[in-house]
């Protein structure tokens, strides 16, 4: 199997999971629920679910336990998106191909939505009482602190002040750390709470996923500018529209795409301690430069 078969295998298995999670019997909420399922089941990567069942089988374990876990991080990760596409924030009308959740809903349902999703996604953490309940709790008091005001949320808040702003390297660094490199970073530090890893193994796999998001975000900024909004599934220019501190606007595109190819050395360097297991992590890298989409 390689990269790109894993991933869609993956996001088969995700997707079918997804799609049974939130029901109601209560008609007065079902038009919430619509609006939650709208954006949650609107496709995508599901790249951070992946990262953390990846994660585990890098370190020898079966992922299959941890699918609810997994799919509570694609539970956060919509929420966030609904919330940026909002037009207090980015005020984006096209997310994975379709209308943003405010287009369709209303902006005050979409609030409702992402506040859904979040929370939601903490009570299908804790329903997981086949996981030892000491692991459970620090996973669910890692990624909590990852989306939080210390972490996403800081990032978003940071994103907004940055607007227009003049940001350094060491500025553009933390932003992007905080509001993608870190969900990514808690996808896979949980994992190697889940997996029992040493702290060899756990300090490696924080390595990885620190450059693993760093070639994500560079690029995705480069596709913001050379990307095709057909392809991509959201508008291209947004960054420069809203006047975005990106590794593209605040050096080149020719430069980021060298800081993209070094963070995913980097990345794949801090994978030497693992063996065969580890594939797909070192697959994805070299996917990330290369991705359309």
């Amino acid at each position: 199997m390689n990269c790109k078969a894993y991933l869609k295998e993956k996001k088969a298995v995700i997707d079918g999971r997804l799609a049974t999670l939130l029901q109601t019997e209560v008609p007065q909420f079902r038009g919430l629920y619509e609006a939650m399922n709208y954006s949650l089941l609107a496709g995508g990567k599901r790249l951070r679910p992946i990262l953390l069942l990846a994660a585990v089988e890098a370190l020898g374990k079966d992922s299959t336990p941890y699918l609810d876990l997994a799919c509570a991080l694609e539970c956060i990760h919509s929420y966030s998106l609904i919330h940026d596409d909002l037009p207090a924030m980015d005020d984006d009308d096209l997310r994975r191909g379709k209308a943003t959740n405010h287009v369709v809903y209303g902006e005050g349902t979409a609030i409702l939505a992402g506040d859904g999703l979040l929370t939601f996604a903490f009570e299908l953490m804790a329903r997981q009482r086949h996981i030892d309940g000491e692991k459970l709790t620090r996973c669910i008091a890692l990624f909590a602190a990852a989306a939080g005001p210390a972490g996403m949320v800081g990032g978003q808040a940071f994103d907004l002040a940055a607007e227009g702003q003049a940001v350094d390297l060491e500025g553009l660094q933390l932003l992007h750390q905080m509001k993608t490199g870190i969900i990514f970073r808690g996808a896979i530090d949980m994992a190697a709470i889940l997996a029992d890893a040493d702290d060899a193994s756990a300090k490696a796999l924080s390595r990885y996923a620190d450059n693993m998001g760093l070639t994500f975000q560079i690029t995705d900024d480069i596709l913001d500018v050379t990307g095709e909004a057909a392809v991509l599934g959201k508008p291209v220019g947004s960054d420069v529209k809203n006047h975005k501190a990106t590794y593209v606007t605040v050096f080149s595109l020719e430069k980021a795409r060298q800081m993209a190819a070094e963070a995913a050395r980097n990345a794949d360097e801090a994978l030497a301690v693992f063996g065969d297991e580890a594939w797909f992590l070192r697959e994805l890298v070299a996917y990330l430069l290369t991705r359309v989409q």
